[in-house]
């Protein structure tokens, strides 16, 4: 009777504790553990991370509800020993099972970098890293040496014409040589051979079309007037009179606070002074957008060689053929300039 009493307890514990492995083992697998009953998050891991760093970040991140199952079950499954950089959207209620395959299959999810009206490097820098891994410094190193720009056919100069604003999709851990590969890939995919057969018949390189796009991109806030404004800094190429670019000054005195280009920054020593130097500055003046490129190419054919801000600060431009029209021109505008008491 004893021996049966034994039996029975011995057999009852067993079972409590192969239904206990048992339910256990089904919540490590299959219940959910992630983000339980709360909203999708994004989880990044940085390059270099190994499992400790994931599993610092799920833990202070608060993604799990029972971070030692995770545990067990990422080293039944070797997640530990195969952790893939990345960004990654952890769903609401999702088991181990399923988080621990997801991360595993470097399955992530992309970000949009997006950038415009950009002058300078730094503002590149800026908008360009704002979502991804790399930081600013890394991307400036990168864009300042001269290896880098001569790889992609640039010089450190006109490098920054390589960079087309948009919207573009890449992986938050990209890394700085895929982000330059990337973009020298976008650029080629607008500078097809039809294009370049383009700019090659208007007598500018695809670069070239780039400065002068950044030039007329900064003169004026009105996309329609774009092409007059390209055909007229395109007439004064072709007779070689230097463009007397009012933008092209103000980036050479990097004070974007101008508001009135005077006698003194026309003395300003610089490559950029297109008062001084006839023919194009040797790199943009900032990143023009595809309607300025787009602009250039198609310019409007006419015989305007100059152009004045309108006297009613509306944006547009007054148009001349000859010297005398665009004094008179000038005059009113300088006459608005001192009623509105803008003298710098």
């Amino acid at each position: 009777m004893k021996r049966r009493n034994v039996f029975l307890v011995l057999f009852l514990t067993f079972w409590v504790v192969v239904t206990s492995l048992g339910f256990y083992g089904y919540q490590v697998f299959k219940s959910a553990n992630v983000l339980v009953g709360r909203e999708a998050r994004v989880l990044l891991i940085s390059k270099g991370s190994d499992f400790k760093a994931v599993q610092d970040s799920l833990r202070t991140g608060e993604f799990l509800r029972d971070p030692v199952s995770f545990g067990l079950l990422a080293k039944l499954l070797r997640y530990n020993q195969h952790i893939k950089p990345g960004r990654y959207l952890l769903k609401p209620d999702m088991s181990n099972l399923s988080a621990i395959r997801y991360l595993r299959s470097g399955d992530q999810l992309p970000v949009d970098i997006t950038f415009n009206n950009i002058r300078l490097k730094k503002d590149l820098a800026e908008k360009i890293t704002a979502n991804l891994e790399i930081t600013q410094a890394e991307f400036l190193k990168a864009l300042n040496d001269s290896a880098t720009a001569g790889k992609y056919g640039f010089d450190l100069e006109n490098f920054m014409a390589m960079f087309i604003p948009n919207t573009y999709e890449v992986y938050w851990n990209i890394g700085v040589e895929g982000l330059f590969d990337r973009m020298h890939r976008e650029y080629s995919k607008f500078w097809h051979e039809e294009k370049k057969q383009k700019a090659a018949a208007i007598g500018l390189s695809p670069v070239e079309v780039s400065v002068l796009a950044s030039i007329v991109y900064a003169e004026s806030s009105k996309n329609e007037e774009i092409p007059k404004i390209a055909g007229l800094y395109m007439n004064r190429l072709k007779r070689n009179i230097a463009l007397q670019a009012d933008p092209t000054l103000i980036f050479a005195a990097q004070d974007f606070t101008i508001q009135r280009v005077l006698n003194k920054h026309k003395e300003i020593e610089s490559p950029y002074n297109t008062y001084k130097y006839t023919g194009l500055p040797p790199g943009p003046i900032n990143l023009p957008p595809i309607i300025a490129l787009e602009g250039v190419l198609n310019y409007e054919q006419h015989h305007y060689i100059y152009m004045c801000a309108r006297e009613d600060f509306s944006g547009y431009h007054n148009f001349a053929t000859n010297l005398n029209d665009h004094l008179n021109n000038a005059r009113r505008y300088q006459r608005a300039l001192n009623k509105a008491k803008l003298f710098r």
